[in-house]
C-alpha cells in the first residue's frame, strides 16, 4: 500500500487541485461546485450564464472557499477553444471535468422540430464532447492524470416523461462519450465516469418547456425527490485521486427508482 492509498481525511481532499465545472451557475452544477469546493478545489463555474456564475463562484469566496467565475458556450466550438486555452493559461490544466452543462425543454416525438432536436444536442452531446476533446487532451499532455464525470440522466433506465426523445437522445450519447472517452483516455490515467441523476428540483427542471409532465419518472421514489448535494458527493467520489481505478462507470442517484 502506498502512502496514497492510506486512509485519512486528506483521502477525500481535492486541496490544490483544479475543478471544471459547466452549467455551474445554478441548480446541480451549483450543488456540485459547492461540494468540490468545500473538498478542497478551486472550482471554476464554467456558465453561459456569466452573471449567474459570478454570483455563485462569489457565494463560495464569501464563505471561505476557493472559486472563479467564467463565460463559455459549450454548444460553441470557439467558445469552449478559447475557454481552455486560457483556463490552462491562468489556473492550470484541471484535474477534474464536470459535464453538467445541459437543457430538459421538451416536446412530443410527432411534434419534435430538427430545430428543438439540434438545440438540445449541442448543449447536452456536443457540449461534453468539444470540453472533453480540449480538456481531456490538456490532461494528457500535462501527464499528472486527471477525472471526467459526465452528468446524464436516470432516463437512460426507465424514468421517462412525455416529451424527451430529444433530451434522452442526447444523454444517451453523453453515456456512449463516457466509454468510448473512458477506453481512449485510459492510457494517460485519465478517469471518465457517469452518472445519472433521478428527479431533482431545480430552475431548469422547473423552468423547462413542454407538454403536460405525463410518464413513470412521477412516481414517488422511497427517499423522495433528489438533492443536488447528494449529486456532487458522487461526483467528489469520482474525483478523488484513489478512485484511480473506476473508470466507465455509471452511477445511478435517483432516491431509490429503481426499487420503486
Amino acid at each position: 500500500m502506498t502512502d496514497s492509498d492510506s486512509f485519512s481525511p486528506a483521502t477525500f481532499s481535492l486541496a490544490g487541485r483544479v475543478a471544471v465545472v459547466t452549467g455551474g451557475a445554478r441548480g446541480i452544477g451549483a450543488r456540485v461546485a459547492a461540494v468540490l469546493a468545500e473538498a478542497g478545489a478551486t472550482v471554476i463555474v464554467a456558465d453561459i450564464d456569466y452573471t449567474g456564475a459570478q454570483r455563485t463562484a462569489a457565494a463560495f469566496v464569501e464563505g471561505g472557499l476557493a472559486a472563479h467565475a467564467v463565460c463559455v458556450d459549450v454548444s460553441d466550438e470557439s467558445s469552449v477553444m478559447a475557454f481552455c486555452v486560457n483556463l490552462v493559461s491562468e489556473h492550470g490544466t484541471p484535474w477534474l471535468l464536470v459535464n453538467n452543462a445541459g437543457l430538459q425543454d421538451r416536446e412530443v416525438l410527432f411534434k419534435e422540430t430538427v430545430a428543438q432536436w439540434d438545440r438540445i444536442n449541442a448543449v447536452n452531446a456536443r457540449g461534453a464532447f468539444l470540453m472533453t476533446r480540449e480538456l481531456g487532451q490538456a490532461m494528457a499532455i500535462a501527464g499528472g492524470g486527471g477525472r471526467i464525470v459526465n452528468i446524464a440522466s436516470n432516463v437512460l433506465r426507465g424514468s421517462l416523461i412525455k416529451g424527451e426523445a430529444a433530451y434522452a437522445a442526447s444523454k444517451g450519447a453523453l453515456l456512449a462519450l463516457s466509454s468510448v472517452s473512458a477506453f481512449e483516455l485510459s492510457e494517460h490515467a485519465i478517469t471518465v465516469n457517469t452518472i445519472l441523476p433521478g428527479s431533482v428540483f431545480t430552475p431548469g427542471s422547473m423552468g423547462s418547456r413542454g407538454p403536460q409532465l405525463e410518464g413513470p419518472a412521477l412516481r414517488q421514489a422511497p427517499f423522495g425527490l433528489v438533492d443536488g448535494r447528494q449529486i456532487g458527493t458522487a461526483v467528489l467520489f469520482f474525483a478523488l485521486p484513489i478512485s484511480r481505478g473506476i473508470t466507465n462507470q455509471a452511477l445511478a442517484v435517483d432516491a431509490g427508482f429503481s426499487i420503486s
